[in-house]
């Protein structure tokens, strides 16, 4: 092996940004060590290599500047691989884990190549860092810029989508087999893909320092500038750059945005008991929350330790890598994974007004982008309603931030379960959820409404199971929620019961149309527009096989299921009543002298909020919003029966001078469940609607009246 340093002549002076840089001439490498006392460059031949061609070392009087590294080589180019290595003290009682043999990736390498490779000392080395050049023929693509508003979201995993042998596409489980997907998205109307992790990961956990079970939703971030090289087709160093990108413009061309799900919150070096891969070898100080004076992890997370996303080297790295998705590669918005730790201090406090989240915000470079919070952590903090809401005077408030509504989910399942006092709950969360968001200046886009998401039963789970069954996931079913607000309605999991399976089938519509017709932006999870099953499993987590891949040939099986949810999908982009950017008020009026929201009993009267009936009815229209064109005067009503017994429903007087047809019945046999066309039967103001138990029929406006 070679070592050497590089000529002092052809140093460049720019040592920022960090990373690896690509010159006329040869590359700069930077990285920042305040503790570090020696560093070193390894420089690596092939993929597969388990000893570095050459090693350059640092010089400290002249590659060192401040507490940040630098140096030149020349002749170097893309596609060079490399690992950093560092000298410190190692004192882990105090925080301190330099390990001078340990091969450490660099916390702004744009790639990775190869795998883990495990040393005959038993350090595991990491995938090598791939040296990348950012060009790439983006042609006219821009940010789409689709409003918040008017946001469809459709949360998928990009190996999980097409991994399945039934999806035929050409290239599997790849960022490729996204692009030949495309023409489906498009079909099924959503505006935003939210890609569950695409940092890089390593594909199995740890133990300790041993490769345990697959690790397949990936928030176990290893590189965060990284797109995973387990998503690529091509096998060259880099190849995973270039098909991310072509993925994004493909989408775009489609009218389609991408959101990444992005993990600042913990990496995968674990606790104390985990390897030293990357920043744990370079400054673990300063990377983490640590506890006992040093010696353990904070570990808000639930993962084993905690990134100090307030200090401002970590907070400088965020921004960063946030600036680099929307510069490199176009990326239109984030979620930002158990987000509460962003607003906890270096002692793991939440802050009134942190700093990182407010200046997330504000960037200039991310103000285009849609940038969405899971407003919780996992030791307790829950800030749904109030994430991101900081007032520094009584005229400006940050209103960038927007949230998964978790109180959206656990109220809309509970009212649909029949749970008893959660009418005013379920008609708060279908009008917006003023009452977590208006109060501070937010707009019911704030509310990322969703029943399920990756993390939790699928939709036809949800009401096909009483309780999680995740056996398979080796943890004595211990792990995943308790609380789920399920039900099975009288078998645990698949049956051959006619009257189970059509009140299932009810509840699956029930829930997927109270989502699209809900004021705020909906969140689908893939699948669950065609009755996709995890066997029950709510924390599929490490289960990359057909528990949780896409088996497309549900979208024949469940055909009427999807023309149902794609028929909803239309509704809500095209009606403005379901997609207010302000707060109802009951007061507006519009074609049809309607009130832009009105809730009522199921026999026309005024609600009474104060009672214990679960039976709704819901009134929207676009009167007066600002989003209604001329051709948008839909008002819906929606009649909501969830309980266990059938209720008649009368229309309130209000309703009755204008003229109604069938929209939605999820008690009628398909196709008669939905017409998309708004062609449905003419309703008689006069003749009341029997609703069986757990049902929903929606109404629209019709030009026609009532022969």
């Amino acid at each position: 092996m070679l070592m050497r340093h590089p000529h002092p002549n052809l140093q460049f002076t720019q040592f920022l940004p960090y990373g690896a840089l690509v010159h006329d001439g040869g590359v700069q490498f930077s990285i920042f060590s305040r503790s570090a006392s020696e560093m070193r460059l390894l420089l690596y031949h092939g993929v597969d290599d388990r000893e570095p061609d050459e090693v350059i070392h640092f010089d400290p009087d002249t590659d060192r500047w401040g507490d940040v590294w630098s140096v030149f080589v020349p002749g170097l180019d893309e596609g060079q691989l490399y690992h950093f290595q560092a000298d410190g003290p190692h004192d882990p009682e105090h925080g301190q884990w330099f390990d001078g043999k340990a091969r450490l990736v660099d916390p702004y390498a744009k790639a990775l190549a190869g795998t883990f490779q495990q040393a005959t000392d038993g350090i595991i080395r990491p995938p090598k860092c791939v040296v990348v050049d950012d060009y790439f023929d983006w042609q006219d693509d821009r940010h789409l810029r689709h409003s918040l508003a008017e946001t469809v979201i459709y949360e998928m995993h990009v190996r999980g989508f097409t991994q399945s042998d039934t999806s035929g596409v050409e290239h599997p489980g790849t960022y490729l087999g996204v692009i030949e997907k495309i023409p489906y998205l498009k079909s099924l109307g959503v505006t935003a893909v939210e890609l569950m992790p695409v940092h890089e990961f390593p594909i199995h956990g740890f133990e300790g320092e041993a490769l345990t079970k697959p690790n397949y939703w990936g928030y176990d971030p290893l590189a965060f500038f990284a797109p995973h090289r387990g998503y690529a087709v091509g096998q060259e160093p880099g190849s995973q750059v270039t098909e991310f990108k072509q993925m994004v413009k493909a989408l775009h061309q489609a009218g389609i945005e991408v959101i990444l799900d992005v993990v600042f919150n913990h990496t995968c070096e674990g606790n104390e008991l985990g390897p030293t891969l990357s920043f744990k070898g370079l400054e673990n100080r300063v990377y983490y929350m640590l506890e006992n004076g040093g010696s353990r992890y904070a570990n808000y997370s639930g993962c084993g330790n905690t990134i100090n996303g307030n200090h401002p080297i970590v907070r400088e790295m965020i921004f960063y890598c946030l600036r680099h998705w929307v510069h490199n590669y176009h990326i239109d918005g984030f979620r930002f994974d158990l987000a509460s730790i962003l607003s906890r201090d270096r002692h793991g406090n939440i802050m009134p007004n942190p700093p990182l989240v407010e200046a997330i915000a504000e960037d200039p470079m991310l103000a285009a982008t849609k940038i969405i919070a899971e407003a919780w952590d996992a030791a307790g903090a829950y800030q749904v309603g109030s994430f991101g809401d900081q007032r520094w005077n009584d005229s400006h408030t940050v209103r960038h931030w927007a949230e998964w509504n978790g109180r959206y989910r656990d109220d809309v399942r509970s009212y649909w379960r029949g749970d008893s006092g959660g009418r005013g709950a379920f008609a708060t969360r279908l009008a917006g959820s003023s009452d977590l968001y208006e109060a501070n200046g937010r707009p019911p886009a704030s509310s990322i409404n969703f029943i399920t998401s990756h993390d939790g039963f699928t939709l036809n789970d949800l009401v096909s199971y009483r309780h999680k069954h995740n056996e398979l996931n080796g943890e004595g079913n211990r792990d995943g929620d308790n609380n789920n607000h399920s039900e099975n309605f009288g078998v645990e999991g698949p049956t051959r019961d006619p009257e189970i399976k059509r009140v299932r089938a009810r509840q699956v519509r029930n829930m997927l149309a109270s989502l699209m017709l809900s004021q705020g932006v909906p969140m689908l999870v893939s699948g669950d527009e065609c009755g996709r099953t995890q066997q029950g499993n709510n924390n599929a987590y490490c289960q990359d096989n057909d528990v949780s891949w896409f088996d497309w040939d549900n979208i024949e099986e469940n055909a009427t299921l999807l023309r149902f949810t794609q028929a909803l999908i239309a509704f809500r982009r095209g009606h403005a009543a379901v997609r207010s950017t302000r707060y109802l008020t009951g007061q507006a009026t519009g074609p049809h002298g309607l009130p832009d929201v009105a809730w009522f009993d199921p026999l026309g009267t005024a609600v009474n909020w104060g009672g214990h009936d679960l039976p709704v009815t819901c009134l929207f229209s676009a009167a007066g919003s600002p989003e209604a064109d001329s051709d948008d005067g839909h008002g819906l009503l929606l009649m909501a029966n969830p309980t266990g017994d059938p209720r008649t429903f009368r229309l309130p007087p209000i309703a009755k001078g204008i003229p109604w047809r069938q929209f939605i019945d999820t008690n009628a046999a398909p196709p008669d469940d939905i017409y998309p066309e708004f062609d449905g039967p003419l309703v008689n103001p006069e003749q009341p609607l029997e609703l069986p138990h757990h049902s929903l029929v929606c109404l629209v406006t019709s030009a026609e009246r009532y022969a």
